[in-house]
């Protein structure tokens, strides 16, 4: 499916999807849950979905009533061969999972997630016993356990998600455990995954995110749960209310971990009017200044950032790039593409993006079958001097497959081509 966004003023109201990055964090911790969880706030996403199939798979019992899940756990696996789409958390999240049982499994992935290294997932579950061997460092994964538990130390250079992983499957071995880590990227992930543990009744304790103390034996126990927001995903909207309109989106928790929140500290930076309650916020267009951000710790905020930069008045910095090697897409140079292709100004300086703030030209560009890519390049197309064509733009059903459709209820030409 192609898109082609038409330049365009931005109004209105939306409510925010789930956060797909704690629906699967819900999903799993309803899994090894002892008794059925309601999670409250689901919405459908490629992520996500892939997600609730592995623990079907897996003997877990589903139940859907529109924004509703019920997960009946049964760790009865159904399957041994098992695959979660284009999800790296998911992969990340679930290998630690899968090494809990005394059984071999094989984890399959799909379309960009092939491309992604896996060597970090072999490396620690090997160091703590488990027969587990990538495909040269790529998935399929095989895995059998057991997990065991002790000392085990992490370099979480790569990103935060397989330590996720790990702080989530660790609670339910014999043994207690200490995780020793270093180079940690993307804590505000790390937060946000022991704050969902605590709500589930596990306990982590850690020193300045270096040492955790994970104790054995304990039991995953809670009735419900509710999924907040997505900040991510929200994101995008929230930079073209900036830039050409006013919108305000419901279901953004103030009070939210998720590191993507960040996205308002910018907004403030540039110039745009905000007002933000304790669930939503309203964002609206003004004169817009450069600005400077390290994204290091947030790197999905790289996109709607680099959207942000080519209508601020000035050159803007992004630091951060070699957070953007392994995603969907090397989204370094994905970025850089589409800005070129659009007659847009972007360069790089070791470790920074610098853009200048110029009027995109329009034309036609590539998704890289990424959904972040997609998504940037719409809001891109809302100040072009004429329509942007994105290519393969279904990507977006990874976290939000209502992005194209939120945008025209926002008053936003888009046009569908096949």
């Amino acid at each position: 499916m192609h898109i082609e966004v038409f330049p365009s003023k931005i109004f209105g109201e939306l409510q925010a999807p789930a956060s797909k990055s704690m629906l699967q964090r819900a999903i799993a911790a309803a899994f090894l849950s002892e008794k059925q969880v309601q999670i409250d706030g689901y919405s459908a996403s490629a992520d996500a979905d892939a997600a609730l199939g592995l623990v079907k798979n897996l003997g877990a019992t589903i139940q859907i009533q529109g924004s509703r899940l019920h997960i009946i756990p049964n760790q009865n696996p159904r399957k041994s061969h098992l695959n979660i789409g284009e999800s790296g958390l998911g992969i990340r999240l679930f290998s630690p999972i899968l090494a809990l049982y005394d059984q071999n499994f094989i984890i399959n992935a799909k379309g960009t997630l092939q491309k992604r290294p896996m060597h970090l997932i072999e490396n620690v579950l090997k160091s703590n016993g488990v027969n587990c061997q990538t495909t040269n460092g790529f998935a399929p994964i095989k895995i059998q356990g057991h997990l065991k538990g002790g000392q085990i130390i992490f370099d979480a250079s790569e990103g935060s998600q397989l330590l996720s992983g790990m702080l989530m499957a660790l609670p339910k071995v014999s043994k207690s455990s200490e995780l020793l880590v270093k180079n940690l990227k993307s804590k505000p992930y790390i937060d946000m995954t022991i704050n969902l543990l605590n709500d589930f009744g596990i306990k982590i304790e850690h020193k300045d995110f270096s040492r955790f103390q994970i104790n054995g034996n304990q039991q995953y126990n809670a009735d419900k749960y509710l999924v907040e927001g997505d900040w991510s995903g929200a994101a995008f909207i929230l930079v073209a209310s900036a830039i050409n309109g006013s919108v305000q989106i419901d279901n953004l928790r103030r009070d939210s971990l998720q590191g993507d929140k960040r996205i308002v500290e910018v907004l403030k930076q540039v110039g745009a009017n905000i007002v933000q309650k304790e669930n939503s916020i309203f964002v609206e267009k003004k004169e817009l200044k450069p600005f400077i951000y390290d994204a290091t710790e947030t790197p999905d905020l790289f996109p709607p950032l680099a959207a942000l930069a080519a209508a601020c008045n000035g050159v803007s910095r992004i630091k951060g790039v070699h957070r953007l090697i392994h995603k969907e897409s090397n989204r370094a140079e994905a970025i850089q593409d589409i800005f070129k292709k659009l007659g847009l100004m972007i360069d790089f300086e070791e470790d920074e993006m610098m853009i200048e703030g110029v009027q995109s030209n329009g034309g036609t560009v590539s998704s890289f079958h990424d959904h972040r890519m997609a998504m940037m390049a719409a809001v891109l197309g809302l100040t072009a001097k004429k329509s942007i064509q994105i290519i393969d733009a279904e990507s977006v059903k990874k976290s939000y497959p209502h992005f194209f459709d939120d945008l025209k209820k926002l008053g936003v030409k888009v046009e569908v081509w096949k």
